[in-house]
């Protein structure tokens, strides 16, 4: 029976895709939703740009994700094939590289050349990809999956102070809105925390800090155009 340890940071692609996408779903549309509310809008006035807030920052965090995963995966995909090229034509210099890389981890040179060998044997693409290159079965760059999960919990996140808006309106909806989207913040901080290891409450201190800025800031813009109108 072959066991296979768990480590956190297998999770590290869908993970950054979903908690950012999360942590901005609640910031920018709470935010959005307290600015708009400063400036005196009307409760119908700040329902609408809540929504018009979540469809569009949804489809962006899924575009934005989508080319800048793709961006990594094109250049993941041309330097697997600048080096197949190089192993066709220079396969001894590639094994002699290889096995440098082993020696400057602190392998014997006699060993590093036999590992070498043995790996580019097996898979020779693989090896170079994996120990020159960096580029890994876990880390492939997955555009669609970083896209969805993006935009996914995006939509969840900005659903949270948007219903909140809908059912409280009136002089109490932005402090309603902002505790509770801070209250959201500190908990998708803690649990992202802890699914990836790292201390709980670094996560939701950090994330309820940078969350409670944006509010204030937006809700100062909010007031100082509302007073202007």
């Amino acid at each position: 029976m072959v066991y296979h340890e768990p480590h956190k940071s297998h999770r590290a692609g869908w993970l950054r895709a979903a908690v950012l996408g999360a942590n901005d779903g609640i910031v920018s549309t709470a935010s959005l939703i307290i600015g708009v509310a400063a400036a005196s809008t009307t409760h119908q006035g700040v329902i609408l740009a809540g929504i018009a807030g979540l469809v569009a920052g949804a489809m962006s965090m899924a575009a934005g994700e989508y080319v800048s995963v793709s961006s990594q995966s094109d250049s993941e995909k041309a330097d697997l094939v600048l080096e197949k090229n190089s192993l066709e034509q220079n396969y001894e210099f590639e094994k002699n590289e290889l096995a440098k890389i082993y020696e400057t981890r602190g392998v014997d040179p006699i060993l590093a050349q036999q590992v070498a060998v043995q790996l580019m044997a097996h898979d020779a693409l693989g090896a170079h990809a994996r120990d020159e290159i960096g580029i890994t079965v876990i880390g492939n760059a997955k555009p669609v999956q970083a896209a969805f999960s993006s935009a996914s919990t995006f939509t969840v996140g900005a659903a949270l102070p948007l219903l909140l808006a809908w059912v409280i309106p009136g002089d109490q909806l932005i402090p309603a809105v902002a505790f509770s989207s801070l209250v959201f913040l500190a908990f998708l901080g803690g649990i992202a925390a802890w699914v990836g290891g790292a201390p709980i409450s670094v996560g939701a201190i950090r994330v309820t800090f940078w969350g409670a800025l944006a509010m204030a800031l937006t809700a100062g813009v909010g007031s100082i155009f509302g007073v202007v109108a």
